[in-house]
C-alpha cells in the first residue's frame, strides 16, 4: 500500500501555543537574594560544610561514638570539596580535645630485638630523649675523669700489682726448676713452650732428633714432669687473677655507682609519676653498672655531627641508651588531624630503616620510624580510599590495626613469610583513632559487598550530595563561602550582581531551579578565572561581566567539537531541517560529552511504516549500534501502539526507525518520544514541523518522562536555528517534568521573549502531536474509536488498513516480499 512521500505537504501546520512556556519559566534569577551588600568584602567568611546536613549528622554521630568499628566512610563525587570540608570539620572537633600522649621506643636490655614502647604525657617524650642524651654525655665525662684520676689509678695498681707479684714469684721459681732440669721456658701468645737445653743453648727439633735414643728418652721424662709442674703453677695463678678481676669490676662499679646513681636518682624523681619510665631508668642503671666499659672509651670529636655521615659511629656502645622519640605531641593543640595522601604501607604503618655497613644491613630500635597511624593516634586520620587500595599491603595493614586496636611495625617481607636478615619486632602500641576514608560511592558499595571486614570497621557512611536546596540559608552560606575563597586565594571581591551570576551558574550545574550545586572545587575555579579577567581590566572588583567572561572562555576552550558539528549542520553536511515540514521525520536531540563539556546535537530521526508482522524494528540495534536502554525505548513504543490502538484488533505493523547519519553508538531512551512521534506521523500521514525538535522519553501509557541535560539539548537546537535564521516558528518540546530543571543561557531567553523561539512542555504523546502537527490529538469515543479527523483517528484507521491488507496477503505477516514498505 503506497504512502505519502516525506515532505509532500507544503503547508506548515499551525503551532499550538497551549503548552508554551513563558520567558520566566526558562531561567531563575537570584538577584533578589543578594541584597544587603555591595561586594563580598562586606560578607562574613564561612568555613565548614555547607548544605550537607546528612553528612554533618553522620560525622557527629561517628565521632561521638567511641566504640570500635564506628569509623567513617565519606562518600561523594570528586570535586565537591569533601576533603576540605571534612578536614575543617575534624579540626574544629579536635580543638576541644586533649593532646594525645607521646610514644617512644627504648631498648630492651634483655632482648634487644624486642624494643619496648613507652607512653608519656605530651611533651615528656622529647624531654626524656633530651635527658637521656644529657645523662649519657655527663656519665661518660664523669666516669672517664674518674678512671683517669690518681686515686682510681692507685687502687687499680694495688690490685694489679698484688697479682703481678704472685705471678712473677711463681714464674721465677718455675724458670729455675726448668733450668735445673735442663730446659728453658719460652713465652708465646699461646702460653709457654718447653725447650731442652744442651751446652747452654736450646735445641732445635732437628738437633733433638740426632740425640741418642737414651738421651731423648731422658729429656722426655723430665719434660713431662716439668709440664705437670707448669700446669699446676698456672692453675694456682688463675684464682688470684679471678679475684683481681672481681676486685677491678667492683672498683669500676663503685666508681660508676657514685656518678650514675646520683644522676639517675634525679631522673627517677623527675618521672616518679610514670611507672614505665621509672622502670626503664632502673634498667638503664643496672645495665650501665653491668657494662661500664661502654663509657670508658673516649668520645670521638664531632660524634653527633658525624653520625649521619659515618654510620659505624652509631655502633658506639652508649647508643643503646638513646630514646627514639616516635610520636612527639609537644606542640599539638588538641587532637591531631592527619591527612595522608600517599598511604603506602610504610607511610601508613611505619617502617624499620636499615643502614649498610661493610656490606651488611644493620638496624636497631633507633631506626623505627612512625607512620600516619602513629601520628594520628588519639585523633583523626583521613585517607583517600582508592590510594589505600592501590598500594600493596596498605588496606590489609589498616584493617589489622583497626581490628586489633594496636599498631605493629613490621617488615612487609615478614608478613609474606620471607626473612629479611636482622630485623626487629617492636612492642605494639595501643591504638585509639577515628579513620575517615574518602572515596566515590562505587568504592563504598564494592567494599561493602566483597570485603567482609569493611562493614564491621566502617559502620558510618557520610554521603555528600551533589546539590543542595536553594534556601535563603544555603544561599547566604554559599555567598559566605565565596567571600572565604576570595580571601583564601587573594582574589578581588565580587559585586552582588557577580555573586548572583555565580549562583545562577551553580543552579545550572545541578540542572534544577530549586537547587544549587555543591561542586565547590569548580566554584573556586570560576572565581580564579573571573579574578584573572578583572585584573586584565584593572577593575576594582569582580563584576558580572568578568564572571560571564570566565564562563564563556571555559566553554570556548572546550567546544571545538561542538563548533565543527554545528558547522556541518549549517553547511548541510549533516542533514537537519529547521524549516518546513515532513512526514515520518522529526528532529531529535542527543547529548555529546567531550570530557569537561557537554552539548546538545540535533539529529534527524526518520520512520517508515507498512503492513507486516515484524513490529517496530530498531535499525540501530540491528546493526549493533544501539544500546540496551535505547532498544528498551523502542520496544516501549510497540507497547504504546498496542495499548492505544490495538485493543480490539491485532497490531499488524512493520516499521523502521533510524537515526540518520549516525555512525557511532546510540544509547539512552531520551529520544523514544521523538521516535514515537515519527512513527505516528508516518502512520497518520500528517507532516511534522521541522522547526521543532523533541526530547523526552515515553512509557507504554503515552506519558512523556523527564530526561537529563535538558538545558544543553534546548540550547543545542537553538544555536543551530540561530546560525541559519530564526523564523519565529522554531522551538523545542520538552517533558513537563523538566520545566523545573530549566536554567537556559541568557542568550536564549530574550529571543523567547520576542517570540523568535519557543519552548513547549508536554505531559503526554497527544499534546506533543498537537504541537508538532497543529492537528487535535482526538478523544476516544464510546465505540472505542477516536473523533474523526484527528491524529489518533488517522493512526487507528491506517493500522486498520494494514490489518485488512494482511488478511488478503497473510504471507506479509511473516516478513514476505514488500513487508514494511512505507
Amino acid at each position: 500500500m503506497p504512502s505519502e512521500p516525506i515532505g509532500s505537504n507544503p503547508k506548515t501546520p499551525a503551532i499550538n501555543f497551549d503548552h508554551e512556556l513563558s520567558p520566566e519559566d526558562l531561567r531563575r534569577s537570584f538577584d533578589s537574594l543578594v541584597a544587603g551588600f555591595e561586594t563580598t568584602e562586606q560578607i562574613k567568611p564561612v568555613d565548614g560544610i555547607i548544605g550537607q546536613e546528612r553528612v554533618l549528622a553522620a560525622l557527629q554521630m561517628g565521632l561521638g561514638i567511641q566504640d570500635a568499628g564506628f569509623n567513617i566512610f565519606v562518600s561523594g563525587m570528586p570535586g565537591i570539596g569533601k576533603m576540605t570540608a571534612v578536614r575543617l570539620f575534624l579540626e574544629e572537633s579536635a580543638r576541644s580535645k586533649e593532646a594525645p600522649p607521646d610514644w617512644v621506643y627504648v631498648n630492651d636490655f634483655d632482648d634487644p630485638y624486642r624494643p619496648k614502647a613507652l607512653k608519656l604525657p605530651a611533651g615528656l617524650g622529647r624531654q626524656l630523649a633530651q635527658d637521656m642524651r644529657s645523662l649519657v654525655d655527663q656519665i661518660r665525662l664523669d666516669i672517664q675523669r674518674a678512671f683517669e684520676s690518681d686515686e682510681y689509678s692507685k687502687k687499680r695498681e694495688e690490685i694489679i700489682s698484688g697479682v703481678s707479684q704472685q705471678r712473677e714469684t711463681a714464674l721465677e721459681h718455675l724458670l729455675q726448676q726448668a733450668a735445673d732440669s735442663g730446659f728453658a721456658l719460652r713465652p708465646t701468645s699461646f702460653g709457654f713452650v718447653i725447650l731442652p737445653v744442651r751446652d747452654g743453648r736450646p735445641l732445635e727439633d732437628i738437633e733433638f732428633a740426632t740425640l741418642p735414643a737414651a738421651e731423648r728418652a731422658h729429656f722426655r721424662r723430665r719434660r713431662e714432669q716439668l709440664e705437670e709442674e707448669l700446669t699446676r703453677v698456672i692453675n694456682q695463678l688463675r684464682q688470684p687473677q679471678r679475684e683481681a678481676n672481681e676486685k677491678l669490676a667492683e672498683l669500676n662499679r663503685q666508681v660508676a655507682m657514685f656518678f650514675v646513681g646520683e644522676q639517675l636518682d634525679d631522673l627517677r624523681e623527675k618521672y616518679r609519676g610514670l611507672p614505665a619510665a621509672v622502670h626503664y631508668l632502673t634498667t638503664v642503671h643496672e645495665d650501665i653498672l653491668y657494662d661500664i666499659k661502654a663509657f670508658k672509651s673516649p668520645v670521638l670529636p664531632g660524634y653527633q655531627e658525624s653520625m649521619a655521615s659515618l654510620p659505624w659511629l652509631q655502633e658506639l656502645p652508649s647508643r643503646k641508651y638513646e630514646v627514639n622519640l616516635l610520636v612527639d605531641n609537644a606542640q599539638q593543640a588538641g587532637a591531631p588531624v592527619v591527612v595522608e595522601l600517599n598511604p603506602t604501607y610504610n607511610n601508613l604503618c611505619g617502617r624499620i630503616e636499615k643502614e649498610s655497613h661493610l656490606g651488611t644491613l644493620y638496624t636497631d630500635f633507633t631506626m623505627i620510624r612512625p607512620g600516619a597511624i602513629h601520628r594520628a593516634n588519639g585523633g583523626y586520620l583521613v585517607l583517600p580510599v582508592e590510594e589505600v587500595l592501590q598500594n600493596p599491603f596498605s588496606w590489609d595493614g589498616l584493617k589489622r590495626a583497626l581490628s586489633s586496636n594496636q599498631i605493629d611495625v613490621e617488615e612487609p617481607a615478614e608478613r609474606l613469610g620471607f626473612t629479611s636478615g636482622k630485623s626487629l619486632r617492636p612492642e605494639p602500641i595501643p591504638l585509639s583513632i577515628k579513620v575517615v576514608l574518602m572515596g566515590r560511592p562505587l568504592i563504598y558499595h564494592l567494599l561493602h559487598a566483597y570485603d567482609v571486614d569493611f562493614p564491621e570497621l566502617f559502620k558510618v557512611k557520610a554521603d555528600f550530595d551533589i546539590s543542595m536546596e536553594a534556601t535563603d540559608e544555603n544561599v547566604q552560606s554559599l555567598v559566605g563561602l565565596i567571600s572565604t575563597l576570595c580571601q583564601r586565594y587573594l582574589l578581588k571581591p565580587l559585586s552582588k550582581m557577580a555573586v548572583a551570576r555565580v549562583l545562577e551558574h551553580y543552579s545550572r550545574m545541578c540542572e534544577d531551579k530549586q537547587k544549587l550545586s555543591t561542586h565547590f572545587g569548580a566554584l573556586a575555579d570560576v572565581l580564579k578565572e573571573a579574578h584573572f579577567w578583572a585584573v586584565q581590566e584593572d577593575a576594582e572588583y569582580i563584576d558580572v561581566k568578568h564572571v560571564q567572561k570566565a564562563l564563556d572562555e571555559k566553554v570556548h576552550r572546550s567546544n571545538l567539537i561542538k563548533e565543527h558539528i554545528q558547522e556541518m549542520v549549517r553547511r548541510r553536511t549533516l542533514l537537519v531541517d529547521t524549516t518546513g515540514q515532513a512526514t515520518g521525520q522529526v528532529n531529535g536531540i542527543s547529548v555529546m560529552n567531550s570530557g569537561d563539556y557537554m552539548f546538545g546535537r540535533p539529529s534527524r530521526i526518520t520512520a517508515t511504516v507498512g503492513p507486516g508482522g515484524q513490529g517496530i524494528v530498531d535499525i540501530e540495534r540491528e546493526v549493533e549500534l544501539g544500546g540496551a536502554v535505547h532498544s528498551k525505548g523502542v520496544l516501549i513504543i510497540g507497547g504504546y501502539l498496542t495499548q492505544k490502538y490495538a485493543q480490539d484488533m491485532v497490531l499488524t505493523l512493520a516499521g523502521r526507525l533510524v537515526f540518520e547519519q549516525s555512525y557511532e553508538g546510540v544509547e539512552g531512551d531520551s529520544a523514544s518520544g521523538a521516535e514515537l512521534f515519527a512513527i505516528l506521523s508516518a502512520l497518520s500521514r500528517l507532516p511534522i514541523n521541522q522547526g521543532i525538535a523533541v526530547t523526552g522519553s515515553v512509557n507504554q501509557h503515552g506519558e512523556i518522562q523527564p530526561i537529563g541535560a535538558v538545558n544543553e539539548k534546548v540550547e543545542g537546537f537553538y544555536e543551530v536555528c540561530k546560525a541559519r535564521v530564526l523564523t519565529g516558528e522554531q522551538g523545542v518540546i520538552i517533558p513537563q517534568g523538566n520545566v523545573q530543571h530549566l536554567m537556559l543561557s541568557q542568550e536564549v531567553v530574550p529571543d523567547v521573549r520576542e517570540g523568535k523561539f519557543h519552548i513547549w512542555a508536554i505531559k503526554n504523546v497527544d499534546e506533543g502531536m498537537e504541537v508538532l502537527t497543529g492537528v487535535p490529538a482526538g478523544e476516544r469515543t464510546a465505540d472505542g474509536g477516536f473523533t474523526p479527523d484527528t491524529v489518533n483517528y488517522l493512526v487507528q484507521q491506517r493500522l486498520g488498513e494494514f490489518a485488512e491488507y494482511l488478511k488478503e496477503f497473510p504471507e506479509m505477516a511473516l516478513g514476505g516480499p514488500g513487508a514494511g514498505a512505507g
